[in-house]
């Protein structure tokens, strides 16, 4: 009878203890520097994910802040005290310079539902890919955005910044959207080396539900990426 009663003690005292911890995100490291990266290449590290609580962490979704990055966990379920590894590769093909970009992890952790990753670099130019004259470069500093929530019917907007990287005349052509509920404008079609723009996209939720994501695809003259492809994310609430 002793051992019954210590036994349920024992199940009692660890659903307490779960409820009042609940699963708690840890990051060992939360940032890397790549250093110098050849462009073109594509470079990856791993970082250690573990659940420091009393209860299961769900890792629901990875954000990663551009296209270029991408970042996928072996688990997404973690028990009290176990890790996982969260392998973050970053593709710097039509990148040029110092890059920072940020990963979020949205879990069930209530005290930090979304913890950042962050990723640095340094993309430098191969001697014969200067060496091959004048050419447009588009560049866009993010090629992702997530909504979040929004209410069914309402239109929300944001505006992707861009610049001509190249050393010649960045020309914009067609732009087209995955979807007539997506509008896409651009400030200006012809930008001079240095310059910037920006592309305003407007995302119209009405009659859509649940989770979506729409693309909208850029042409240009930049030889090495003719199409730019960018996504808005939301989360379509009724």
């Amino acid at each position: 009878m002793k051992k019954i009663f210590f036994f349920m003690f024992l199940i009692f005292t660890s659903l307490s203890f779960a409820q009042l911890v609940g699963p708690k995100l840890a990051l060992q490291v939360n940032e890397y520097d790549f250093g110098d990266i050849k462009q073109g290449e594509k470079v990856s590290h791993v970082f250690i994910l573990s659940n420091s609580g009393g209860d299961l962490l769900k890792i629901k979704r990875i954000i990663p802040s551009c296209g270029c990055t991408a970042a996928m966990p072996e688990k997404d379920e973690l028990a009290p005290g176990e890790s996982t590894k969260l392998t973050v590769t970053f593709d710097s093909e039509g990148k040029r310079g110092k890059q920072t970009k940020i990963i979020r992890i949205n879990t069930n952790d209530k005290e930090n539902p979304q913890s950042l990753i962050t990723i640095r670099g340094n993309v430098i130019m191969n001697s014969s890919e200067d060496s091959k004259g004048n050419s447009a470069i588009i560049h866009f500093p993010e090629t992702q955005h997530d909504f979040g929530e929004v209410q069914e019917g309402k239109t929300v907007e944001y505006e992707f910044n861009f610049d001509n990287s190249g050393n010649s005349t960045l020309k914009i052509g067609d732009i087209k959207t995955s979807c007539g509920c997506t509008a896409a404008l651009v400030s200006k079609k012809d930008l001079a080396p240095g310059e910037k723009g920006t592309l305003n996209v407007k995302l119209n939720t009405a009659n859509r539900s649940g989770k979506m994501s729409r693309t909208i695809t850029v042409s240009s003259n930049d030889p090495k990426n003719p199409k730019k492809v960018l996504t808005v994310y939301a989360d379509i609430l009724q």
